[in-house]
């Protein structure tokens, strides 16, 4: 199960990396994902 999980972090890890080509992307992904985190609580 463990080993499923890690498998299934690691490709989304990949994707998304893969997905924003730049560091500003990456940070614009990451705080359009604190914001949605946020807006949820």
């Amino acid at each position: 199960m463990r080993k499923i999980i890690l498998a299934l972090g690691l490709s989304a890890m990949t994707l998304t990396a893969a997905a924003c080509n730049t560091v500003r992307g990456a940070g614009e992904d990451l705080q359009s994902a604190a914001n949605t985190v946020e807006g949820a609580l």
